[in-house]
């Protein structure tokens, strides 16, 4: 549940503070997997941000793939996703990409660093407006709150390529309670 803060990026521009389109992705992967773990499977996107700011307005989906490995202190990997919008209220029919090439390393007592950026292409838009591509990175830790495991994470990335008028900088802080089985 993505809960999002824009702000105004000039005079006269509206901001928007509140929670963000939902997107589901579910992967079928083998069930014994080895030291290259993959899955692939279907993702689909909810209308349900709180302001026309935050979301498209439309339900979307599409095909998405996850592959990592897991080598001694890394994680190394990457998730791709293509959406396409069949439904909704919004002005604009959606039609994007997601890449997100992720790389942690473990430290002691659930401490990490990582660098997870998500690049996406909007085809929709104009050739020069398509792609935000950030660099950069940050740290995470896992602890428990009783028995339940939390992820937390902080990353700070520069938008090193943009749509024209978007923000040069994004900050992502992370909670996620996880549920193994």
């Amino acid at each position: 549940m993505p809960i999002i803060n824009q702000p105004s990026l000039f005079p006269r521009m509206e901001s928007a503070f509140g929670m963000g389109d939902i997107n589901r992705t579910l992967f079928l992967s083998p069930a014994e997997p080895g030291a290259f773990i993959w899955g692939v499977g279907p993702t689909i996107t909810f209308p349900t941000a709180t302001d026309r700011l935050l979301g498209a307005g439309k339900y979307s989906m599409g095909p998405s793939a996850v592959a990592l490995t897991m080598q001694d202190h890394w994680v190394i990997g990457a998730l791709a996703n293509q959406q396409w919008s069949f439904a909704g209220w919004g002005h604009h029919g959606v039609s994007q990409m997601l890449i997100q090439p992720f790389i942690n390393y473990n430290l002691p007592h659930g401490w990490y660093v990582t660098s997870a950026p998500v690049m996406t292409a909007n085809w929709t838009a104009r050739a020069s407006d398509q792609w935000t591509v950030p660099v950069g990175g940050g740290v995470g830790k896992l602890f428990k709150i009783g028995p339940l495991p939390v992820n937390t994470q902080f990353q700070g990335f520069y938008n090193a390529d943009r749509p024209k008028d978007t923000a040069q900088w994004q900050l992502r802080f992370q909670l996620q309670f996880l549920f193994p089985k």
